[in-house]
């Protein structure tokens, strides 16, 4: 049964190389690439955004109409096709939905139709699956703008022939970002809203897109082993581990892969010098780019790099409180990305005081995330939750030792110096308290200027730590397999 090869149709919000506000885009790409070189058939399915990339190569093959109740007008939508190195993309055209200046929201505020808006992108890609004559072994559905597809097939195409044999997986990139939306939001399909019960049902009158798709999907994983643990308690599941308890015999945890075609110092073209774990010296020289590239004095002294969302979920509530404290230290830090405006304005005024030692960059740069992973010697994570977590693997890949919080996949891939000083990759501290925080900083700063040899050996370590893709293709293979031997649980 192994070498049975699967017609998969992948559908997500957002795919690496056309549209990407984070991991999921990553993941949407990496997959399915790996899938098809298992021997699998791909398609993937996304929106057609107004600033989707490549979008002057797409060619249209259909011209669809999704039939709604007599009470509205139908909505017509066209289906444009691309390829991601060979893979058949369709993206679903609707200007009233996609054409927009945002994916999800503008300037950090979320459409306030976006349940509407990812109804329709569910129905439409299985109307899409139906007019392309693919008839999938499994739809794999990604995160809650997909998560109504497992009802759909559940409900609407139940004796649907061109789905007879087919089976759902939901992966939960994220389970903190739930799409909880008003019970109207989902007029254009009204079997939705007549027929969802209390289970996905908040106060009676919104609806849980995530748990419509946890409680409908024949398979449900998550990104890392460790993080599927926490979303089986109260704790850590943000008010949804009664539904991931429910489902617990057809839930896990797939570690996500690194694309070290994109992540590797030895072929980087982004970074200055190239270099690997036989021969560090390009990394230095790295080191010495990115202090000249921000404006750093160019010296020996510890670099901590941060790349991410500005967001209280990658730890910015721990590191605000010591933030001062930390940089009386004879340290460089250098902080990338964008969002939460209150975290921004504290960063802003900390790096205007502490100019010589902290520069913070209020914007996603590819290229200087890539300098910060190749020329940093510490790469900062202490996130409050984190599902997987890709920066911790592009910085093992560069030699970037991660300082991490022991929460999620960042506890799946990073080995603790303390806990096991002989295979360590990095550093990890437990509790979501900034002090804890500070005083891991602190051992790992006496570490860099007492022991040069163990900081080298622990770069050289970390650099051979592999996370590939093929090898979690290789259990997404094993858990479609296991979809399609289910019975019906519901």
């Amino acid at each position: 049964m192994d070498s049975q090869k699967l017609k998969i149709l992948f559908i997500s919000s957002e795919v690496e190389g056309f549209s990407k506000t984070g991991g999921l885009a990553d993941v949407a790409k990496a997959l399915p690439l790996e899938l098809r070189n298992l021997g699998h058939e791909v398609v993937i399915i996304t929106p057609f955004y107004r600033t989707i990339e490549h979008r002057e190569h797409a060619q249209q093959v259909h011209q669809l109409t999704l039939h709604t109740d007599s009470s509205r007008p139908d909505v017509q939508f066209t289906v444009k096709e691309l390829s991601l190195d060979g893979i058949k993309v369709l993206a679903i055209d609707n200007a009233h939905y996609f054409d927009r200046a945002g994916f999800y929201g503008e300037e950090n505020n979320a459409y306030q139709d976006n349940g509407e808006r990812f109804a329709f992108f569910s129905l439409a890609s299985l109307l899409t699956s139906l007019a392309e004559g693919f008839s999938p072994d499994i739809i794999h559905c990604n995160d809650w703008h997909t998560g109504l597809v497992p009802y759909l097939l559940k409900t609407r195409f139940h004796d649907h022939s061109h789905f007879a044999h087919t089976k759902t997986v939901l992966t939960s990139h994220n389970s903190a970002y739930q799409g909880i939306f008003e019970k109207s939001q989902l007029n254009l399909i009204p079997e939705v809203s007549s027929c969802m019960d209390e289970r996905v049902l908040e106060n009676f009158s919104y609806i849980n897109y995530l748990k419509v798709g946890v409680i409908y999907a024949d398979k449900v994983n998550t990104v890392s082993p460790n993080y599927a643990s926490e979303l089986l308690t109260p704790l850590g599941s943000h008010g949804m581990s009664h539904h991931f308890i429910e489902r617990i015999h057809d839930f896990e945890g797939i570690l996500n892969g690194c694309d070290y075609n994109d992540w590797s110092p030895e072929t980087d073209n982004l970074i200055p010098f190239n270099f690997n774990h036989e021969d560090l010296s390009g990394k230095e020289k790295c080191k010495q780019a990115l202090q000249q590239e921000v404006g750093l004095e160019v010296a020996d002294l510890p670099i901590f790099g941060m790349v991410c969302r500005l967001t209280d979920q990658k730890g910015f509530g721990l590191i605000l409180p010591i933030l001062e404290r930390f940089l009386k230290h004879n340290v460089q830090l250098i902080i990338i990305g964008s969002g939460d405006p209150a975290i921004t304005g504290h960063l802003t005024a900390l790096s205007e005081h502490y100019s010589d030692k902290f520069k913070f960059v209020n914007t996603y740069s590819n290229k200087l995330s890539h300098l910060v992973e190749a020329g940093a010697d510490f790469f900062l994570m202490p996130s409050i939750f984190e599902p997987c977590g890709l920066n911790q693997l592009y910085s093992l890949a560069y030699g970037t030792l991660p300082v991490v919080r022991a929460v999620g996949g960042l506890k799946d891939t990073v080995i603790d110096y303390d806990q096991d000083s002989e295979h360590a990759n990095g550093f990890m501290f437990y509790d979501a308290n900034p002090d804890q925080l500070l005083n891991l900083l602190r051992r790992v700063i006496l570490l860099y200027i007492e022991h040069p040899e163990e900081m080298l050996r622990l770069k050289t370590q970390a650099m051979q730590s592999h996370f590939y893709w093929s090898d979690s293709a290789k259990h997404y293979e094993r858990l479609y397999q296991r979809a399609l031997h289910l019975h019906q649980h519901w």
